[in-house]
Order: C-alpha cells, then sequence, then structure tokens
C-alpha cells in the first residue's frame, strides 16, 4: 500500500467513526461516543503522517495523539496542545475500568455535546491540512 493508499484508507475509516460517533450520541451512549471521537482524529493524524511520509507512511502505534502531531510534526497552538491532550483522555478514560466510573460521571449530554463540538474542530482543521490548504502549519 503506497502512502495514498494509507491516508485514504485512514480517512475512510474515520469517517466511519465519525457517524458512529454521532450515532452514539443521539443513542445517549455519551462515553462511548467520545471514545470513538477520539478514534476520528486519531485515524485522521494517521491519515497526515502517511500524506507526509511517502517513504515510511506508517504512522507511530500510538493512541497518543500530542504524540502523534509531533511526529508529522505539527505546529500546533496552545489550544490545539490541550484539545489534543483532552481527547487522548477520552481513549484512556473510557477503556479502562479504573477510570470508567468517574469517565461516566462526567459525560453528561452537554459535556460530551461541548466535546464532539471540541473534536468537530479539531476534525475541520486536519481535513484542511490533509487538503494541502493549511501546509504552513506543518514543520
Amino acid at each position: 500500500m503506497n502512502n495514498l493508499d494509507l491516508m485514504n484508507y485512514w480517512i475512510n475509516s474515520s469517517n466511519n467513526d465519525y457517524d458512529t460517533m454521532n450515532v452514539l450520541f443521539s443513542g445517549k451512549k455519551y462515553t462511548w461516543s467520545l471514545f470513538v471521537g477520539h478514534l476520528v482524529i486519531e485515524k485522521l493524524l494517521k491519515a497526515l503522517y502517511a500524506k507526509i511520509n511517502k517513504n515510511t507512511p506508517h504512522a507511530p502505534k500510538s493512541h497518543d495523539l500530542s504524540y502523534l502531531a509531533s511526529k508529522i510534526p505539527l505546529e500546533l497552538t496552545e489550544d490545539q496542545e490541550t484539545l489534543l491532550s483532552t481527547i487522548t483522555r477520552f481513549n484512556i478514560d473510557g477503556r479502562y475500568d479504573d477510570y470508567k466510573n468517574n469517565f461516566y460521571n462526567l459525560c453528561t449530554e452537554e459535556y460530551t455535546r461541548n466535546s464532539i463540538d471540541k473534536i468537530n474542530t479539531i476534525r475541520n482543521w486536519l481535513f484542511e491540512l490533509l487538503n494541502g490548504e493549511r501546509e504552513d502549519e506543518i514543520k
């Protein structure tokens, strides 16, 4: 698989997860909605990594969004860095039993809606980078 094929694979997978995230939110499965929201962003970062790294398009096997962004590498604002760290927590807090109860209590409809808005902000920014509209933000 060449880098563009891999990039498209990650984009398609992310888009499928995006639909799943929204269905889960509609079904009031808030913690799972945010868990899948993390995957949406992770896969777009891996798509961007594949786009940029033509000879070695396979991104690091990591779920840490800040780490993945550093491997592209992206010029992140402080707000973007904070958002990526927050979204990474959705993966950890939704996955491990010792965090799940606290995360479940945190994930009200309002909190989840606001978090999905933030996921959409990062998602739109990554699509701009993937489409070459903001390549000045890539180091």
